[in-house]
């Protein structure tokens, strides 16, 4: 039987701070109704990463770096994400046209999330070597380019003011792959520093890295050929 897991103190911690900012910022956001369209995703997320944890806890790193970029969310929904102050800061300092928090927060999503990505493969799918980098750098991008596409199917069914908000386009016909672009380069650091420690740390670290790529003894195509033997072992039952 699978066992329920109580929170710990430093979960407990992380969740108390979560709720402080997110109490917040839905003190009177700039725009209530992008505000709205903003927390449909704390909504989801925030209730499943709590159910889940009670019977599959990961590290208090993971959670952390979760916790982080749900406050950097939280943040943009108050202010909207093209209007949030520091993001004006953030273009001073590199010159950019436009603000820059909703490039940092999508670079974030990269760098943060990549890590806790990478720890379910391994502990769920079994991955490893080349394998646990590139399938949570895989995700990254899966899950960058399906947020864009709900962007674009929300924005262009709710009222236009509030669609714009949620956009955050700021004029950028580039701006959703822009965003993608950042988060891989986000999961790109991330997992690619996380690839050193191991490198440096780990003495099997090149050889889990052979293995991950070695086809083994006997291996058959997954195609139509299992397809056919399925069907020949139905007709014969």
């Amino acid at each position: 039987m699978t066992r329920v897991r109580r929170m710990t103190r430093y979960h407990t911690l992380l969740l108390g701070i979560f709720a402080a900012v997110w109490t917040w910022a839905a003190i009177e956001p700039k725009y209530p109704h992008d505000w709205l369209l903003e927390n449909y995703l704390v909504f989801v997320f925030v209730p499943l990463i709590l159910l889940t944890a009670r019977y599959f806890r990961l590290s208090n790193f993971s959670y952390t770096l979760i916790t982080v970029f749900m406050l950097m969310h939280v943040v943009g929904s108050h202010y909207t994400y093209a209007e949030v102050p520091f993001g004006t800061t953030l273009q001073h300092w590199v010159g950019a046209g436009r603000n820059m928090y909703d490039r940092l927060v999508h670079f974030s999503f990269g760098l943060l999330l990549a890590y806790p990505l990478r720890e379910i493969f391994m502990r769920v799918a079994k991955v490893r070597g080349l394998w646990s980098y590139w399938f949570p750098f895989e995700l990254v991008l899966a899950f960058s380019g399906a947020y864009e596409i709900i962007e674009w199917l929300v924005a262009a069914r709710v009222d236009p003011s509030a669609g714009l908000a949620f956009l955050g386009a700021q004029g950028d016909v580039w701006d959703a792959q822009k965003d993608m672009a950042v988060a891989a380069v986000g999961a790109a650091l991330s997992l690619l520093s996380v690839a050193m420690i191991n490198w440096r740390y780990d003495p099997a670290f090149g050889e889990e890295l052979r293995a991950s790529l070695k086809i083994e003894h006997g291996d058959k195509p997954l195609g139509e050929q299992a397809l056919w033997t399925l069907l020949g072992n139905r007709r014969k039952r």
